[in-house]
């Protein structure tokens, strides 16, 4: 049923592709001969070019393989349906064993894969990305950064470290991709909800840029996962003799900011129009790398940006569930729980939008007062009587503004607080397992709208603030539910279905980049984040919203990158920040209707298929 599945998915995106196959831009399916500079085992030794068992026997011939390989050719399909037939293997083999054994495992043998031939990699991860998302993204990857240092086979990615400070603007040159399109980086801050992993935090931008690979097309050879090793204040690292980065503390300050300003400025000197993807730095260095680089170059920080687009489309999914316009958003009580990168980001674009809501286009209609959010951090609700408040966070205390007299005080529990404001949503991106609890679910209840919305976001799933099952057991069957990680639907008393939906970055991040990368974007402006979110909240139908349902399939992922990207370019020449790419003039993004638009970006994924190989000696 698996492989029949796939079939059809990958024969549904051939044909999409079918239409086009240019050779430029964000990258697609190389049909013609691939020119080559090695012969013999060396081939076989780069995932790049390895075919394995796939290699003709004129192939075989002319690039000194003859030999070197068993007897039999197998086809691309063959191949596939053995490792398909590896997998359930595995799955049958490590039955009843604890979950962290079975998700590493299986991230193994798709590694394994991917060390050794790139191309059915990603043919299997494109046509199965619903099941192996959860493999090579969250929640295994928070696994696998954990214990990357013992896991750690061969590089992958660069390294660029304190001790390197000086020498970043030669060391960018021993990347041997000439071109590189897409770039995530991370200094290992904040792994997910983990926490200071130092180097081993490289898991998230590889994992990162499979899913730009699998969901966007972005042709791999041109994407590059980057660490940024400062150090680490994780005592346990420091003291692990497996440990692979700096045995020193973190450097703060201007020492810090030097070492990520050389980093920066050698990128954008070598690829000048790669964009750059900063994820999971902690809070401070998220909003400081944010604005001192956003103006400079085309980058964005996904936790802070992506996250705060993912939910913005939730909670607008959200008023639709209770069968209010999205005019009323601006009506909804929202109490967040955490005020780091992630919930102050959702803040500021949720903030946003509704300013941007029909009616309410003029700040002063809506004003500062216009306060509908109540945050709460690990000392409860913030009010503006807490002491050296963060100023990204003042804007949304509890005090400030003409409409507050209420009766909660600075550091009110969550339990005191929803009791009280009787939320229509409650977000956690706390980073704190179960604390959406008995006593507060059921709290929620008494929520002053139809469909309670609860969304516990915080990754991996271990960090989740509650189940759904706990949503749907105490708030109501009327609840609607979504979180960072992925959960099985629920059955409800009455036969229908629970729907788990998973708020998962991956809706957005990869167009995000892939229309900032075809409209040759100079910038990420905050309107090409909208235009991301809206254009994913429009995505659902309404009889799809009214069974529970707030985000789509996983498994469509390229078609709905496809649209994403397709927004954010639009909205980039909209905008004036546009400059093309080589086959394509802005002019020519601007005349195109929305369709051709979405047709366009489809055609420029790049799909894994074999490539004729010749070589040049």
């Amino acid at each position: 049923m698996w492989r029949h599945a796939a079939a059809r998915r990958s024969a549904q995106i051939r044909r999409l592709l079918s239409t086009s196959a240019p050779s430029s831009g964000a990258g697609s399916a190389v049909r013609g001969p691939c020119i080559v500079h090695k012969r013999g085992t060396d081939i076989l030794h780069d995932p790049w070019y390895n075919k394995d068992t796939a290699f003709p026997l004129t192939e075989r011939d002319r690039l000194g393989l003859r030999g070197l390989l068993p007897p039999r050719v197998m086809s691309f399909e063959q191949q596939y349906e053995r490792f398909i037939n590896s997998y359930h293997s595995l799955e049958h083999n490590t039955q009843g064993e604890p979950d962290s054994v079975v998700s590493l495992a299986k991230w193994r043998i798709l590694n394994r894969l991917h060390d050794r031939n790139e191309t059915l990699y990603y043919r299997v991860l494109i046509d199965n990305i619903k099941d192996f998302a959860p493999i090579i993204y969250t929640p295994t990857v928070g696994l696998v950064c954990e214990n990357y240092s013992g896991l750690f086979r061969r590089p992958r990615g660069m390294y660029f470290s304190a001790k390197d400070k000086g020498e970043m603007m030669s060391m960018i040159y021993n990347w041997p991709a000439e071109k590189v399109d897409m770039i995530v980086v991370t200094d290992g801050s904040r792994i997910l909800g983990l926490g200071d992993l130092g180097v081993q935090g490289i898991g998230i931008p590889i994992g990162k840029l499979d899913v730009y690979v699998a969901a966007a097309g972005i042709n791999p050879q041109k994407v590059l996962p980057i660490m940024l090793d400062v150090g680490t204040n994780n005592e346990e690292l420091l003291e692990d003799k497996l440990y692979l980065g700096l045995r020193q503390p973190r450097l703060e300050g201007e020492e810090y900011l030097a070492v990520v300003d050389e980093f920066m400025e050698a990128v954008h000197a070598r690829w000048p129009k790669a964009i750059v993807q900063f994820e999971d730095f902690q809070m401070k260095w998220a909003f400081e790398t944010l604005q001192r680089y956003r103006s400079r170059f085309c980058m964005f920080n996904d936790d802070v940006q992506g996250t705060a687009g993912v939910a913005l489309a939730g909670l607008l999914g959200a008023v639709r569930a209770q069968g209010r316009p999205l005019a009323d958003f601006t009506k909804q009580k929202i109490v967040v729980v955490g005020a780091g990168s992630a919930g102050i980001g959702v803040l500021n674009m949720a903030k946003h939008a509704m300013l941007r809501m029909p009616g309410t286009h003029k700040i002063g209609e809506l004003g500062e007062g216009h306060n509908q959010f109540w945050v709460l951090d690990k000392d409860g609700l913030i009010t503006k009587s807490r002491k050296d408040l963060d100023p990204a966070v003042a804007r949304f205390a509890r005090g400030y503004g003409p409409e507050e007299v209420e009766d909660l005080h600075e550091g009110a529990s969550l339990v005191e607080v929803v009791k009280k404001v009787k939320p229509h949503v409650l977000l956690g991106l706390s980073g704190v397992g179960g604390i959406f609890n008995e006593e507060v679910l059921k709290a929620m209840k008494e929520s002053d709208s139809p469909c309670p919305a609860i969304f516990a976001m915080s990754n991996p799933t271990t960090k989740a603030e509650c189940t759904p099952e706990d949503v749907f057991k105490h708030v109501g069957e009327n609840a609607v539910f979504a979180s960072g990680s992925p959960f099985s639907n629920v059955t409800l008393s009455n036969g229908r279905k629970g729907y788990a939906n998973q708020a998962n970055n991956m809706y957005l991040f990869p167009g995000i980049g892939l229309g900032a990368l075809l409209s040759g974007a100079r910038h990420i402006s905050d309107g090409m984040l909208h235009a991301a979110a809206e254009c994913l909240a429009s995505y659902i139908t309404d009889d799809a919203i009214r069974k529970g349902i707030l985000f789509p399939s996983i498994s469509s992922i390229r078609h709905i990158t496809a649209r994403v990207g397709a927004a954010v370019a639009r909205a980039a020449v909209d905008e004036d920040l546009a400059e093309g790419c080589p086959d394509l003039d802005p002019r020519d993004l601007r005349s195109m209707s929305e369709s051709d638009t979405v047709d366009y970006v489809a055609r420029k994924m790049w799909y894994p298929v074999y490539s004729p190989l010749v070589n040049d000696k």
